[in-house]
């Protein structure tokens, strides 16, 4: 099932599914998303909307972001190029938090401020919704504990980094483009075999598999929960394929009026407008 948050005609934002070129209201039967985390999913029986009538919002608001760095090989490549990361591919995962006052949902705007960066940059990346609470579980049983993908734009402010740390370049407001749907676990049988890229007002800059990860999802929820304990509404962005800003030639930065799309297989396409913030 493929689940989205989603209002008509300024109205409340509620629950609902993508059928076809519909939005099915699922309103009458859960409050929203979340509500599903251990639930049984409910019956595509509910009002329908045209798809094209609806305003998509970010799916939920999560309760913590997990990123991931450097988990493909040739971004390791590209980072050890262009941001003066470590060559050698990391023997574990490297992991950073945003805040969830960074998300915003499709359509709405990346904010860029000139006053704070003039290497704004981005990512696209696999999200894992986490749908049962995860602490101490092994890579065997880590894919249990999945609700769900939707896609993350890893927005960062590169030139924001602080000592090594990426907590501003990456956790500030808007930097956490989400959705614009969540497809069940149920469906996706093996998340280690989706298509992922993402466009730059139509021209491609990432294009990627998550075949390629360094660190499958199995074994990044295994490695988080180990002495962090996952929660039902948590978001793990798994790291984003080569293709970066930074590390183009010369190097490319987004600027307002750019547009930027992230896509993930069977999830769709996420995206968002760059505007002036200043």
């Amino acid at each position: 099932m493929l689940l989205v948050t989603f209002s008509v005609d300024g109205g409340p934002a509620r629950p609902g599914a993508l059928d076809g070129g519909e939005v099915v209201d699922l309103s009458a039967r859960v409050t929203g998303i979340p509500a599903l985390f251990g639930a049984d999913l409910p019956a595509l029986d509910g009002p329908r909307v045209p798809r094209d009538a609806v305003r998509l919002h970010a799916p939920f608001r999560p309760g913590k972001i997990v990123g991931v760095g450097l988990n493909y090989v040739e971004h390791v490549d590209e980072s050890a190029r262009a941001l003066d990361t470590h060559k050698e591919l990391p023997t574990r995962p490297v992991l950073f938090g945003k805040p969830a006052t960074a998300v915003v949902g499709p359509g709405e705007p990346i904010l860029h401020d000139g006053d704070l960066t003039e290497q704004l940059d981005w990512e696209c990346e696999l999200a894992v919704v986490i749908g049962r609470t995860a602490r101490k579980v092994s890579r065997e049983d880590a894919l249990a504990h999945v609700f769900g993908y939707s896609i993350v734009n890893d927005i960062s402010a590169r030139d924001q980094r602080r000592s090594g740390q990426w907590f501003f370049s990456k956790g500030q407001d808007s930097y956490a483009p989400f959705g614009p749907a969540v497809r069940t676990a149920d469906e996706v049988p093996d998340p280690q075999t989706l298509a992922l890229g993402l466009k730059v007002n139509g021209e491609v800059k990432q294009k990627g598999n998550t075949a390629h990860m360094l660190f499958t999802v199995a074994e990044l929820i295994a490695d988080i929960s180990s002495g962090m304990t996952l929660e039902p509404g948590d978001v793990i962005a798994t790291g984003s394929p080569q293709g970066v800003g930074a590390a183009q030639n010369p190097p490319q930065f987004l600027r307002p009026g750019d547009v930027v799309e992230a896509t993930v297989e069977g999830i769709g396409t996420l995206r968002n407008p760059v505007v002036d913030a200043r």
